[in-house]
């Protein structure tokens, strides 16, 4: 399925006392790839969300293998598992610069009418984007 990588680079306010990436952060990691894995695609959280469409995550795996520090630059893969119904789930992993997996995750989310806060198919325009 659709796969897309960013980079980022750890900045000093994402570590730890101990100089390591707070574990927290990487879930911020993971929506910053599903969000940039969207608009690739042509879709824009910010305009789904203005059209009465949520994405709420309902489930978050991560598995930690190595550590990222103030100032690497991280790789974050995200990967779409299947055509969306009215969920859409990902798989993601983190490498460093050398290559090295640091961190693999999966998310589900749950599409969202606004207007009756109940789940709803994946709208139109994203399967036609994902070509689903």
């Amino acid at each position: 399925m659709k796969i897309d990588e960013i980079q980022i680079r750890v900045r000093y306010g994402e570590t730890d006392q101990m100089g390591v990436v707070y574990h927290g952060n990487y879930a911020l990691y993971l929506e910053m790839g599903r969000i940039e894995w969207l608009r690739k695609l042509g879709v824009s959280y910010k305009k789904m969300e203005e059209s009465g469409v949520m994405l709420p995550v309902v489930s978050l795996s991560l598995n930690y293998k190595k550590s990222a520090g103030y100032d690497d630059v991280i790789h974050v893969k995200t990967q779409l598992k299947k055509v969306p119904t009215a969920k859409i789930e990902f798989d993601y992993e983190i490498t460093n610069d050398k290559g090295e997996i640091l961190t693999t995750a999966s998310t589900t989310l749950v599409f969202i009418d606004m207007k009756t806060n109940k789940p709803m198919r994946a709208p139109k325009y994203i399967l036609d984007a994902i070509g689903g």
